[in-house]
């Protein structure tokens, strides 16, 4: 639909045909926004828009099997002007290679940031166990005297709230509360999410903080920070977001990782998540995870025809 200027001005000039005129807008709005194409309409609708298709019989089963809506509506923002119009030369072939590598990469991220889910839960059930007992650890003076009270509240509502939900669920849970009536940490941690166990984390009192964060050689304040942002990109690698071009408000001290990093703006991307991983991992660990995912960035690399690998690499934040 295009932009009819006679009713906006209409609309915005208070005249009597005001009310008309924003009944016929918000019409032709609710139809083009239900319109329908199928698939080879959508591919008509592509190349009328200037992008080549090399192989249409592979596109259509790339659109069906994956959507339109994900493939070009997600990443066609990259291939594209000032203008909003197709750079020159541009593929639906690398359009699905940069949503190939997006998707390959949450995957890989997906496997090392539950590597990292493990460690913390570990060292967290050992940090209250010897702390507070197997028992009473949940009691609300084991936590940070100086946070906010409902968080604390709220947070201890909820983990109780997930062993009941457990009950009948995890072997562990049942049998412990049967035997026993308390949930060790060791068994709870299993049962928490890696968004629980980063709050958790950040609720307990400093200095049980910081036994933890020593593990990896940082900052208690440096690891509640890591972990929140690892929280948000492990929920947008289980499910369909964009990855690559990762931005979260919550702040990264990411001088203390990398002190000579041009940081543009104060967000965080992905290029310091990767960096952070590296201090969470072991190094050979850290090592698998960077080895597969400069495999997907050559394979995007050779895709790419429009625009190059570095443009990418600028967006996720390297310093390219």
């Amino acid at each position: 639909m295009k932009f009819n200027k006679k009713y906006a001005i209409n609309i915005l000039s208070g005249t009597q045909e005001t009310f008309e005129a924003l009944s016929h807008f918000l019409y032709n709005l609710e139809v083009t926004l239900k319109e329908y194409k199928n698939n080879e309409q959508l591919i008509e609708y592509l190349i009328s828009k200037n992008v080549t298709i090399a192989n249409k019989e592979q596109a259509l089963k790339n659109i069906e099997k994956y959507s339109y809506y994900s493939i070009v509506n997600g990443y066609k923002s990259v291939f594209k002007d000032e203008d909003n119009n197709y750079k020159p030369n541009v593929t639906f072939e690398e359009i699905f290679a940069l949503y190939e590598f997006d998707k390959n990469i949450k995957a890989i991220f997906l496997k090392f940031t539950l590597e990292i889910e493990v460690i913390i839960k570990s060292l967290m059930a050992n940090t209250l166990a010897e702390k507070y007992g197997v028992k009473d650890y949940l009691k609300l003076e084991n936590f940070d005297e100086n946070a906010n009270e409902d968080l604390k509240n709220n947070l201890i509502e909820n983990i109780n709230k997930e062993i009941e939900d457990n009950y009948n669920k995890h072997t562990a849970i049942k049998h412990y509360k049967d035997a026993y009536n308390f949930i060790p940490p060791f068994v709870l941690t299993k049962i928490l999410t890696f968004g629980v166990i980063s709050r958790y984390y950040g609720l307990l009192k400093q200095n049980d903080r910081q036994d933890i964060s020593k593990y990896f050689k940082i900052s208690d304040k440096l690891l509640k920070q890591i972990l929140a942002n690892l929280t948000m990109v492990r929920n947008i690698s289980a499910h369909s977001d964009r990855l690559f071009c990762y931005r979260n408000k919550y702040y990264i001290s990411f001088k203390n990782i990398d002190k000579n990093y041009k940081r543009d703006g104060n967000f965080t991307n992905i290029y310091m998540i990767i960096e952070c991983m590296k201090v969470l991992l072991d190094q050979d660990k850290f090592k698998e995870f960077e080895d597969l995912f400069y495999i997907e960035l050559g394979k995007l690399k050779e895709s790419l025809n429009s625009i190059d690998v570095n443009d990418i690499l600028r967006i996720m934040g390297f310093n390219a």
